[in-house]
């Protein structure tokens, strides 16, 4: 048994889907299961992590474990690790590929709790997620962007991909113990992930420079966290003048090429319109 924590986000639910679609028992992690809207045999229990008590029906019986820590603190993470240890034999990370130049930082603090653990475990760091331009959606349709550092350079992935490097790790042993950066098969700089998503919805959408401080008060309103915001100006300036890294990493584990954001953006047009 599979369990999926963070089974009705972005990238949980595909590792669900693709877990579902290769025959492999899964159970889904999930707050409310009556509002989960997931395929009806896959078996969903409520849990939260942030409540390590409630755990326990989840992980009865569960081999691997995806893990997604969902919050900006890693505050109860270490107990959520050990009560996955005390039943499970295997764990899958999902961090971010911030981590390693951030210690302190919460992905960073859950990767070394579950690095110092009994189980076998995977680190997934991606870069940044493509559908996290979906927070743009309003502003597509109102024909203008406002953010700063528009010149900032991504290798933004697609959730299927990080999905899809997770259910390897989930479910072949070459993977214990490795760390993987993962990215999409070239980068885009923000304004340029713009005019994309223009071009994909059939309109002209412009980019418009703000300052960082004009976008620092909306960023800690978005984010609910202030030092987040300000982690988030500090990495898009530096990917200004060095982008951020492309991988090869998803092909050489999946067989198949990232996807590119113009794909991504062509296919998630609706959600712009």
């Amino acid at each position: 048994m599979i369990l999926v924590t963070g089974a009705t986000g972005g990238v949980g639910r595909h590792v669900v889907a693709q877990l579902r679609a290769r025959h492999h028992a899964v159970r889904a992690l999930v707050r409310d299961p009556s509002t989960a809207d997931l395929p009806s045999d896959i078996e969903t229990v409520r849990g939260d992590l942030a409540d390590v008590a409630s755990l326990s029906s989840a992980l009865a019986d569960v081999d691997s474990v995806f893990l997604l820590w969902p919050f900006f603190a890693a505050d109860g993470a270490s107990d959520v690790v050990d009560a996955i240890a005390d039943t499970a034999r295997r764990v899958v990370y999902l961090s971010a590929e911030a981590a390693a130049a951030h210690p302190e930082s919460f992905w960073a603090i859950v990767e070394r709790q579950v690095t110092e653990s009994e189980l076998e475990w995977t680190i997934l760091r991606p870069t940044g997620f493509a559908k996290n331009t979906l927070g743009w959606a309003d502003q597509i349709r109102s024909g203008a962007v406002h953010g700063p550092y528009g010149a900032a350079a991504r290798s933004l992935i697609d959730e299927r991909d990080i999905a899809a490097v997770a259910v390897q790790a989930l479910t072949s042993d070459e993977h214990v113990g490795k760390v993987y950066v993962l990215s999409g098969p070239a980068t885009v700089t923000q304004s340029e992930q713009v005019a994309i998503i223009g071009a994909a919805v059939g309109r002209q959408v412009r980019w418009i420079e703000q300052s960082p401080a004009e976008a620092r008060p909306q960023l800690v309103e978005i984010f609910g966290d202030k030092s987040f915001a300000e982690g988030a100006l500090d990495t898009w300036a530096g990917f200004v003048s060095e982008p951020e890294e492309v991988t090869d990493t998803v092909q050489a584990i999946t067989g198949e090429p990232a996807r590119s954001f113009d794909q991504w953006a062509r296919e998630h047009a609706d959600d712009f319109r």
